[in-house]
């Protein structure tokens, strides 16, 4: 009986941080819960580093955090980093990220482990989606064409038959740890160069925007320049950053520690911030603005009202997934509450002429407490990186 304690990942970077973070978040827990030996394998180790200050760009091969890093090139490079490595073999589990095709020396070298005793497990991790075919096509087989390999279709998720979202054992007790804080609180923003602020207006709203550029950005930073409560906006240095600074008239200003103040908001640009210290930002503040896949998510586990900047694609598929997802997340809302967020992120993702700040702020306590029973119903499903172990586990026993 053949027990799963290795794995390769491989993870071509698409929208510069949601694949690489989703992959790098996984990779750490398998590592760090499961005890398992993780190569993770990325062709971008420039945007990895963003993620990841003590990634070496440069290097073709490292270890970080307990991972063994590789530069994924061409494949003569994949070739020559395998059979410089002590395991030059597939390890048991071999997973292509977001539909990227692994590299041929490692098919080869996976078909012929298939040939003299057991192919590794050969998973194909698809991108998170609240679609209902979603469940239907979970845990899918597809045969190679050519090799004696078989390749598992594995879907993230928000219902049953899902594989469910990323969740490491410790965040509940570190968010909790870290809401009933003020000290740690209090060093977040003193690390962020913003604590000045918050003892100034310390009846701001406080939100952070980590968002791709977007047309609708004009209308909110009107919106937050006229609202009822004065905003404090954490934007990290990015695409964002410089279209706000474009938008306050400060083009090419958009380093951390710039501040603009119009009217009832203050814009702070602050360090963009590695993986493990995002959460806390999402804690720390009462509304947030996330994008992609991994923060997505992780706005989801930091119970306060988000807007999704979903990652846009060609002919508006991308809508249809949010729809999805927001039919899921406003099911039980009143229905004001529910027209709030659906109307503002609709407006966030296409149609700013809809954008209303002032309705949103309003439906943030439902949302607050919608954000609370939705955590509860994502717990029940497990979290993905233990669902792709016993997933794989299953398949060699």
């Amino acid at each position: 009986m053949r027990t799963i304690t290795s794995w390769d990942i491989f993870c071509r970077v698409v929208d510069n941080y949601g694949d690489i973070g989703v992959c790098w978040r996984l990779a750490r827990q398998l590592v760090q819960e499961h005890g398992h030996t993780v190569r993770l394998w990325v062709d971008d180790l420039r945007s990895f580093e963003k993620l990841c200050p003590t990634v070496d760009k440069q290097a073709e091969a490292q270890r970080v955090s307990g991972v063994d890093i590789r530069h994924w090139g061409n494949d003569a490079q994949v070739a020559d980093l395998l059979a410089a490595d002590p395991h030059p073999a597939p390890h048991d589990v071999v997973v292509e990220a977001f539909a990227c095709a692994a590299p041929e020396p490692m098919l080869l070298q996976m078909a012929e482990l298939a040939r003299q005793s057991a192919a590794p497990v050969w998973i194909n991790l698809e991108y998170l989606s609240a679609e209902h075919w979603v469940s239907e096509y979970h845990a899918m087989q597809s045969p190679h064409p050519r090799l004696p390999l078989v390749k598992y279709f594995f879907f993230p998720g928000f219902a049953r038959n899902t594989g469910g979202v990323l969740r490491e054992s410790h965040l509940g007790a570190q968010r909790a740890t870290f809401e009933a804080s003020p000290a740690a609180r209090q060093a977040l923003w003193h690390r962020l160069g913003v604590d000045d602020l918050m003892r100034e207006s310390p009846d701001a709203l406080r939100v952070s925007l980590f968002a791709y550029a977007n047309p609708a950005l004009p209308t909110l930073v009107s919106q937050w320049e006229s609202a009822a409560q004065p905003v404090i906006c954490l934007v990290p240095e990015g695409l964002a950053a410089t279209q706000i600074a474009e938008l306050l008239g400060n083009a090419g200003a958009a380093r951390a520690g710039a501040r603009w103040t119009r009217n009832q908001l203050t814009v702070a640009v602050v360090p963009f911030v590695p993986q493990e210290q995002y959460d806390a930002l999402l804690w720390a503040c009462d509304i947030n603005f996330v994008r992609g896949e991994d923060s997505f998510v992780r706005g989801q586990w930091a119970l306060r009202p988000f807007v999704w900047h979903i990652y846009p694609q060609s002919d508006d598929v991308h809508l249809t997934k949010l729809d999805a997802f927001l039919a899921r997340y406003t099911a039980g809302l009143a229905q004001a509450d529910a027209d709030a967020i659906t109307t503002f992120w609709h407006a966030w993702n296409g149609k700013p002429a809809s954008l209303d700040w002032a309705a949103l702020v309003a439906a943030s306590p439902a949302l607050r407490t919608r954000a609370a029973t939705w955590e509860q119903g994502l717990l029940h499903l497990g979290d993905l990186a233990a669902n792709l172990v016993a997933f794989c586990e299953k398949q060699v026993k």
